[in-house]
């Protein structure tokens, strides 16, 4: 298990590429007995560096929720990492979002979908907690809306020296790659929208990139969303009120540059369209 000095150096470690834009070589490679747990720890005294900058949690994300990303990346199970104020952009309908390049490195493009909290949802363990189900995140969903996350490497994704690729060490220390979320779109009741049959169309350039349905997202987004609630339990962490969370991707990764211009149509659901500056 790493030590708190170890935490710290690797979370500023961390906080200095994001500010620089330089990516910092494989924790995994560095330290080659690491952990999950080391992984998650890391990320969270990145989040507390944040917090004490004056960054606020709004929510978190999920990742890895499809099968072939798991075995690519040698789990069983997905990811998580948290969203923070600093991330969120918001869309104006009808109008083109201007995202700044300036604040990512490699920026990727995933379509989403978003829960957002009425209730909290809390996991077995702690006071008033139990095993989250499908049916209590529906329960406690004040809507669901199309989400864009930016994700992005602050750990470079191949070994600059070996061309190896990262392990799921290193992206779980990253905040699960997060870097930003894109929303403004419609919301739906959960309860009104058969969410599984919820899907977006990507285009890059005005050109379709790619396709897919919420259906993808482990057969049903809100699925990853209790999963979340349960994992967050043993850290003495819960799902609270008024907080997103990104279910996890249902598209591959589209890379995005100065310039290109994306659109997610997600039919009745509104679309989100932005470029990078």
């Amino acid at each position: 298990m790493f030590s708190d000095e170890l935490l710290k150096q690797l979370a500023h470690e961390l906080d200095t590429s994001e500010k620089s834009r330089q990516q910092i070589e494989h924790f995994s490679k560095r330290f080659p007995g690491m952990t999950v747990e080391d992984g998650y720890r890391v990320s969270r005294e990145w989040v507390r560096m944040q917090i004490a900058a004056g960054r606020r949690v709004i929510g978190h994300k999920i990742g890895l929720t499809s099968r072939a990303m798991q075995i690519a990346s040698q789990i069983s199970e997905p990811d998580y990492g948290t969203l923070l104020d600093s991330m969120l952009f918001t869309c104006e309908s009808g109008r083109t979002l201007d995202l700044p390049t300036n604040r990512f490195i490699a920026p990727r493009v995933e379509v989403e979908l978003a829960f957002i909290l009425k209730s909290p949802l809390i996991g077995p363990g702690l006071p008033g907690g139990k095993e989250i189900t499908l049916d209590d995140v529906i329960a406690a969903t004040e809507y669901v809306t199309p989400a864009i996350e930016i994700i992005d490497s602050r750990i470079e994704q191949f070994d600059r020296h070996t061309k190896a690729m990262r392990k799921v060490f290193d992206t779980i220390s990253d905040n699960a790659a997060n870097a930003g979320i894109v929303v403004g779109a419609n919301r739906a009741d959960p309860r009104s929208v058969d969410l599984p049959w919820c899907g977006a169309v990507l285009r890059q350039n005005g050109v379709v990139e790619e396709t897919g349905l919420a259906a993808g997202v482990q057969g049903h987004p809100a699925i990853g969303v209790a999963w979340l609630a349960n994992k967050l339990a043993p850290w003495g962490e819960s799902l609270q009120p008024g907080q997103i969370v990104l279910a996890g991707s249902f598209t591959r990764p589209v890379a995005g540059k100065s310039g290109d211009e994306f659109e997610a149509d997600y039919g009745p659901l509104g679309k989100l369209q932005f470029r990078f500056d």
